[in-house]
């Protein structure tokens, strides 16, 4: 039965009722529907005295993922299940993916949040909030242009976005008109979460701050070299507006019943990969138990979580699940794609030591927490392949759990609820892996060679202009989101096992002074995503009785 199918059948309640779970009276809650609703924030009570964070990552994906959403529901609906107050707090899923390859980000099988045709596709409307709010500061560039160009702009970065993949969109020429006084230049399209505003929208803390990280957007330079910002357009006012009521988070449930805020959406490839402070705080609010996913792998969505994200809340995880499938590791370990669903120990041993140990190695050691691996459990495990990954495991210490939320939701995430609450007993101690005051370079080298493994870090004349023109504006002490591939811990998609000594590329650095950190850009990245040769959108209809059928 496909997951659209499973998510049809299942018994919804009204949203006010899922609210009230989690403590969210009725006076806090502004509906979307039956099913869907947005959160007031405004005086919302904090129940929870002792909350905990619980973060989900990964190992390296194979093109399709590991199911860390499908966890994170099923622990949330496991920890329900032993009587735990938990709650999810999500990424809302982007265009590009459900009409591209990956398909949708709302779950699998008995793991997921609903409405999952509504949340996949339009939800609540916030990605074309954030969309229009992009394209509204593009406008405005260009008209102050055509009117004669004040601001001496030279030289125009911002760049603009739509929430869909489209690789024709990535370098465009505008203003071909003719019309008297259009200046024509070279623009570009980026997917919108890759916008500096989503960035913006998911680290902002209220609705002033959000403005003020506008008005703080670098759009371009003039013939000085001299930053031009988007509050000297005047413009941080009415892109406020256009996300007045996108900043809300948004509420939903889990096939069984549980609540689930799910709020922001940027990629952890090319973005910082995380759902939004506001939304996470509002969970740590109303539940003693938040469960919250970074996106890719550990390298990627953890990475950024833990040195950007959690900098900026001043919070720490009090655990953290890597998601493992013995798929991924015997392709991260050599055996071949067709043969993925073949017996073959070799390849697993490879990935475990390859490519899983390097993940819990870095969040252990590294970054000093407390970590869980979970197997997302497949009917095509192999019981001598489970046995050499839980013998390997427990050789080094780590706990395991193995999950069965696809097939049996809550009843089959039970044994990793109770030893996650075992494990948020224990002291965490969060390490963060550079320094703000390290300057850029010394930030990219420190991800570079204790994250991704890599003997040296290799910059491009861009990128070393570029680094020098940031740190002469006074912007190296923020962070850094380093955009790189994440079918590797190296910046080369195909070298998957990465068992040869590998240098990272930085092609290039930009700064994003709205958002508050600096993104480098690595290998070949691209920040507007294309189209698989067989797109999902070829399978996505609407039946005779007006039901959405094909997201997967």
């Amino acid at each position: 039965m496909q997951d659209i199918e499973i998510a049809r059948k299942a018994k919804l309640e009204n949203i006010i009722y899922v609210a009230k779970k989690a403590g969210i009276k009725e006076e806090n809650i502004e509906q979307y529907g039956k099913y869907k609703a947005k959160i007031s924030v405004d005086n919302l009570q904090n129940k929870s005295k002792n909350p905990k964070l619980i973060l989900v990552t990964s190992i390296n994906p194979t093109p399709l993922g590991e199911g860390k959403t499908t966890m994170s529901i099923g622990i949330a609906d496991g920890l329900r299940k032993i009587g735990k107050d938990a709650i999810l707090a999500l990424r809302e899923p982007s265009l590009g993916p459900v009409f591209g390859i990956k398909g949708g980000a709302t779950g699998g099988g008995y793991s997921q949040i609903a409405p999952m045709e509504d949340i996949n596709l339009h939800f609540t409307g916030d990605f074309h909030a954030i969309t229009s709010a992009n394209n509204l500061l593009s406008s405005i560039i260009d008209n102050h242009i055509y009117f004669g160009n004040n601001l001496d702009i030279k030289k125009v970065t911002w760049k603009r976005c739509l929430d869909l993949n489209d690789r024709q969109l990535r370098k465009v020429n505008t203003g071909l008109s003719g019309e008297k006084k259009i200046v024509p230049r070279e623009d570009g399209f980026d997917i919108t979460v890759a916008s500096e505003i989503m960035a913006i929208f998911c680290l902002a803390t209220d609705i002033n701050d959000l403005k003020e990280r506008l008005g703080n957007i670098i759009i371009g330079y003039n013939s000085k070299e001299e930053p031009i910002y988007a509050k000297d357009l005047n413009v941080q006012g009415a892109m406020a507006a256009l996300l007045k009521d996108a900043i809300k988070p948004n509420i939903v449930q889990t096939l069984e019943n549980n609540p689930a805020i799910v709020h922001g959406g940027p990629f952890a490839n090319i973005a910082h990969g995380c759902n939004s402070i506001i939304a996470t705080k509002t969970a740590m609010k109303i539940a003693d138990y938040t469960i919250t996913e970074a996106g890719f792998g550990a390298d990627l969505g953890a990475e950024k979580f833990l040195n950007i994200k959690c900098r900026k809340m001043g919070l720490k995880p009090d655990a953290v699940v890597i998601v493992a499938t013995i798929k991924a590791l015997k392709y991260h370990g050599g055996q071949d794609k067709s043969e993925l669903d073949q017996e073959n120990l070799q390849s697993l041993e490879n990935g475990i030591k390859g490519n899983l140990f390097k993940h819990i190695k870095n969040i252990r050691d590294v970054f000093g927490l407390n970590v869980i691996v979970a197997i997302n459990k497949y009917k095509t495990d192999h019981p001598s392949e489970l046995k050499l990954l839980s013998d390997s495991l427990e050789k080094e210490g780590i706990e395991m759990s193995l999950v069965e939320s696809w097939e049996k939701g809550g009843e089959g995430a039970i044994d990793i609820a109770n030893k996650l609450v075992e494990l948020c007993k224990k002291e965490s101690n969060l390490k963060f892996v550079y320094e703000l005051e390290d300057n850029i370079k010394t930030k990219i080298e420190k991800v570079a060679k204790n994250i991704y493994g890599a003997k040296d870090v290799i910059y491009s004349d861009k990128a070393e202009k570029n680094i020098e023109l940031i740190e002469r504006l006074g912007y190296k002490n923020i962070p850094i989101c380093i955009a790189k591939t994440q079918y590797s811990l190296s910046d080369n998609p195909k070298n998957l096992e990465c068992k040869e000594d590998f240098n990272i590329n930085i092609e290039d650095v930009v700064l994003k002074a709205g958002a508050g950190f600096n993104v480098v850009l690595t290998g070949n990245i691209m920040t507007m995503p294309g189209l698989p040769k067989v797109p999902a959108a070829e399978s996505i209809d609407i039946d005779e009785n007006g039901n959405i059928v094909g997201i997967f």
